[in-house]
């Protein structure tokens, strides 16, 4: 998955960057609102988590104005200020739910699952082409019953292949969705998880070409 932290606490931005990287999220870190705004307008995420107290934008108006722009995701908002009222102003601009620092981080995390499969209650959270099976929920893959070992990676990789079907993933693509903004591969880092992730897929029983090149294109998954 996907999360923008939007936190200007520099040590708590670290540290839950860290704690959601190790959870096998992406995630993308920015320290004030209007960065935020850039971020959540300009790229896709599964989740937010939204500092109240920011720069140039404080967090209730971005959680706001996403919400007046069409933007659904699921935002989890973050305040020193433990009062009803400011829980309300958070509820009322959008928000999905609401932590107060300091906080317990296995709480968080808890809360943060919770949140994402809300956000997809019209999806199982089981991915399936042909014998691979790809659970989102408890991040397990399968090849025609036998568990594939992955990174985190290769997992995400294998994720959004799955998501998209036959529709053909051009390696720019690939680095959009699978790394956070801060730290962006080269073509050969890609093209390197790609051959360990078919490598593993081979082993499992699919096909050399379950995930197969377009010449000059990008890469798809094989028509079942």
């Amino acid at each position: 998955m996907r999360i923008l932290l939007v936190e200007d606490d520099l040590q708590l931005g670290e540290g839950l960057t860290e704690a959601l990287t190790d959870e096998g999220h992406i995630v993308d870190w920015v320290t004030d609102g209007e960065m935020g705004w850039v971020q959540a307008t300009d790229l896709t995420y599964d989740l937010m988590i939204l500092d109240v107290m920011l720069p140039k934008i404080n967090g209730i108006h971005l959680c706001r104005r996403l919400r007046e722009a069409g933007r659904r995701l699921p935002i989890l908002m973050l305040t020193a200020r433990d009062t009803n009222t400011d829980k309300v102003a958070g509820l009322d601009a959008g928000a999905d739910d609401y932590v107060v620092k300091p906080f317990d981080l296995l709480e968080l995390l808890a809360r943060l699952r919770a949140l994402l499969r809300r956000g997809s209650l019209n999806d199982t959270g089981m991915l399936v082409w042909e014998q691979a099976q790809l659970d989102a929920a408890t991040h397990e893959v399968f090849y025609d019953g036998t568990p594939l070992q992955l990174t985190p990676k290769e997992f995400s990789l294998l994720e959004l292949f799955l998501r998209s079907g036959r529709r053909v993933l051009s390696r720019s693509v690939l680095i959009d969705q699978c790394w956070a903004t801060q730290a962006l591969p080269d073509e050969e880092t890609v093209k390197s998880h790609l051959k360990s992730l078919r490598q593993k897929l081979r082993k499992a029983g699919a096909p050399s070409d379950f995930i197969e090149t377009v010449h000059g294109v990008g890469y798809r998954l094989k028509q079942p």
